[in-house]
């Protein structure tokens, strides 16, 4: 029962630091391509930028659990070797001696456990942000973009578009043989219509 207690105590820390992550990772995609996103974002987008990144990708969720699962079945394997070699060495620091017990270590590992989840998820939401702001800022360059939405805006012409983002207010995107990122409001766009992929 305490355990579910200091859950539920630790819950909106973990979602604010998630949402520092979301903003961290989008502040570097954007950045990469000359465009301050804070500027162009509510409360409401920096509060369900971190939900909206793993919804949109169902991969970043597999990673962030596996990542968990990851760390949890290391420090258990790690536990039940205590009395071998290889873990003794990896566990030096905490001079394990014959008078400490596996549950007792177990709760010296909770510590550990607590610093590197939280420092792996911001090497992924910074190495995410990066890589994905570099690709498109290369794509753009070479003009190497698959288009993928048709816009037609107040004046009525449909454009073939790759969008790179969305939020409340703004569309950002590169129209077919322009190098330029234009952000429009939202409700200057008509029509947003996909194109399926062939």
């Amino acid at each position: 029962m305490k355990y579910l207690e200091k859950i539920q105590e630790l819950l909106p820390l973990g979602y604010l630091y998630l949402i520092i992550l979301g903003l961290l990772k989008e502040s570097i995609l954007f950045y990469q391509l000359g465009i301050n996103i804070l500027k162009y974002s509510s409360i409401t987008d920096i509060l369900i930028s971190p939900i909206a990144d793993m919804a949109s990708s169902p991969i970043l969720i597999i990673i962030i659990i596996s990542v968990v699962l990851f760390f949890f079945l290391f420090q258990v394997i790690l536990v039940k070797n205590s009395d071998k070699n290889w873990s003794k060495k990896l566990l030096g620091s905490y001079k394990i001696n014959q008078d400490v017990d596996k549950r007792t270590l177990q709760k010296m590992m909770i510590p550990i456990f607590a610093t590197l989840i939280p420092l792996e998820l911001l090497a992924l939401f910074v190495g995410l942000g990066w890589g994905e702001g570099n690709i498109i800022k290369k794509r753009i360059n070479t003009q190497n973009l698959k288009y993928n939405y048709k816009i037609i805006s107040e004046s009525g012409i449909p454009t073939d578009i790759y969008m790179i983002d969305i939020n409340s207010s703004y569309y950002f995107y590169v129209a077919k043989g322009d190098k330029n990122i234009k952000i429009a409001p939202v409700g200057k766009i008509n029509t947003l219509e996909l194109i399926k992929k062939k």
